[in-house]
């Protein structure tokens, strides 16, 4: 499996534009629950669970990173 390491500021980025991402999703929340339409709630709740899910996976990266960095010094 080829896999890409993202540098830390490359990580920090990508947090940053997925917490960007957040306005979006509560602005299509509360126009979904403005005009009462299920599907578009739905939609936004599924985005909203994608949003979290990828912060928390950029997070775990930034700690594994924060790790290894560590061991380097501890050799």
């Amino acid at each position: 499996m080829n896999v890409k390491k993202k540098s830390k500021a490359g990580t920090y980025l990508s947090i940053g534009t997925s917490l960007f991402g957040v306005v979006g999703v509560v602005r299509q929340l509360r126009t979904a629950r403005r005009d009462h339409d299920t599907l578009e709630l739905v939609d936004g709740i599924i985005s909203a669970a994608a949003l979290v899910t990828g912060v928390a996976l950029l997070a775990r990266e930034l700690r594994r990173m924060n790790d290894d960095s560590t061991d380097l010094f501890d050799s």
